[in-house]
């Protein structure tokens, strides 16, 4: 049986690398795309192929994407929040840089994964978002105004790309991974966060913050049979803080 091809945008972090440990497990063959930094600090494990890209970049992404054949899954995991500022204080350059790194990224990488999806047998895509795209808190505007439009994003690609690629979306909240500290790539993954965990685990129903695998279960039902009537939808992971 021929294995089942998955592209994973920000593969190189933190649920990155759980998602790429759980794929391979299950028999996928898996390319991780990441920025050469991420690739640089992670190395991808043996039988997964590297692509460095820069999801900002037309071209970058047009020469990564390249380098992939037909799929059957695309993951967006990538995504960056520099740091908490009040909208009155976010200047046009912090706020350019926010939407460059998330929303066009995933503007960008979802134009060049359908076609080869398209290839693919049953294919499926699944969008990275967040529960503050529905759940907005102070400091965080322009990151949710981001992933708010990669939700509006998703239902659109899902309604243009059916019914023969499904389109959906998870919405973790705050996952302990590098996110917390800069991302991936872009920060010491040592620093301290600008979160504190267990404050945040001690609000959350079920008792704590969330880990990387938390949100891999969820994912890899978006990409699998299981969900195959399910498009346009965001499944929202955040054990209990926000239920819609």
């Amino acid at each position: 049986m021929t294995a089942r091809r998955l592209a994973v945008l920000g593969g190189a972090g933190g649920i990155g690398r759980a998602l790429v440990t759980r794929a391979v497990a299950e028999g996928w063959r898996v390319s991780v795309l990441d920025l050469p930094a991420s690739l640089a600090r992670h190395r991808v494990p043996d039988g997964v192929t590297a692509i460095p890209v820069d999801g900002t970049n037309v071209e970058s992404v047009q020469a990564a994407f390249a380098e992939l054949g037909g799929l059957e899954g695309f993951v967006n995991l990538a995504g960056f929040l520099i740091e908490m500022r009040r909208m009155e204080d976010v200047d046009p350059v912090f706020w350019d840089e926010v939407v460059a790194g998330n929303l066009r990224t995933a503007f960008l990488t979802a134009r060049a994964a359908l076609p080869l999806l398209a290839k693919g047998n049953a294919p499926a895509m699944v969008q990275m978002v967040s529960g503050l795209a529905a759940h907005t808190r102070p400091g965080y505007g322009p990151y949710a105004a981001c992933k708010a439009a990669m939700v509006s994003m998703t239902k659109t690609l899902a309604l243009e790309a059916a019914p023969a690629i499904r389109v959906n979306a998870v919405g973790p909240g705050a996952v302990d991974t590098a996110f917390l500290r800069g991302g991936t790539g872009r920060s010491d993954e040592a620093a301290t966060q600008h979160l504190d965990a267990a404050a945040y685990g001690a609000m959350i129903p079920l008792g704590r913050i969330a880990v990387a695998e938390d949100v891999v279960g969820p994912v890899m039902f978006l990409l699998g049979p299981d969900s195959g009537y399910m498009t346009g939808q965001t499944l929202w992971v955040n054990g209990g803080a926000y239920m819609p």
